[in-house]
């Protein structure tokens, strides 16, 4: 999976739109816990996100792959994918 587009939300939830039709929605919340993404408690500083392809980052230096994405995000839209 690679991201195409990210479009992030004021609860700490962004979707995730991907190469292959799906689009999901991953929610931060239960990372904003750990250390490396303490900044992101701040919802502007999560609002900076910024799609890597094949990860999403931050100004503050917090990172996720696409591995995780994927393995987390709950599908709210796959009528693109292929069959």
């Amino acid at each position: 999976m690679r991201i195409t587009e990210l479009s992030p939300h004021a609860d700490w939830t962004f979707l995730v739109f991907a190469n292959d039709g799906r689009v999901g929605q991953f929610d931060l919340r239960p990372y904003l816990q750990y250390e490396a993404f303490e900044e992101l408690n701040d919802i502007a500083e999560f609002m900076k996100i910024k799609n890597g392809g094949y990860f999403v980052e931050w100004e503050c230096g917090a990172d996720l792959s696409v591995d995780t994405i994927e393995a987390k995000m709950l599908i709210v839209d796959n009528a693109h994918k292929q069959h």
